[in-house]
């Protein structure tokens, strides 16, 4: 289950710089933002989206608008979704950033490193359990 698993929301809207996004990024220590057009969700920019449609294409990022780049056909989950649901989808899809969606309003990210981590704990939980028996 995601509950727990997500992460502050960072936004930006379609109209703003990409400039101003990559910034929020860097301030955020996030990877992707939400791209909203007041609460509804209408794309997500990552930094893969910045370095293929920006910098390779040799365009501004102070010029580009983020609805120029971002990417519109976001999946999303809901927060009863498992880790490893996500991470199949996150996997095949190749994307490391699924939004959490709950009644149609966007409720948090996870990302694949936050995946990763809830399943290094709950392995290393088993492992731990699998000693406490084994010392008894």
């Amino acid at each position: 289950m995601l509950a727990g698993k997500t992460a502050e929301l960072v936004t930006v809207t379609p109209d703003q710089p990409v400039f101003e996004a990559v910034r929020k990024m860097d301030q955020h220590g996030v990877g992707a933002v939400l791209v909203m057009r007041g609460q509804v969700l209408v794309g997500i920019l990552s930094e893969r989206d910045y370095a293929r449609k920006v910098v390779l294409l040799e365009r501004s990022s102070r010029s580009t608008r983020v609805e120029q780049i971002m990417t519109t056909e976001v999946v999303t989950v809901e927060p009863q979704q498992s880790v490893a649901h996500c991470m199949e989808v996150m996997t095949r899809r190749r994307f490391r950033h699924l939004p959490v969606v709950m009644e149609g309003r966007v409720i948090g990210v996870v990302s694949i490193g936050d995946l990763v981590k809830a399943v290094i704990e709950d392995q290393q939980a088993d492992l731990d359990a699998l000693q406490r028996y084994i010392a008894s």
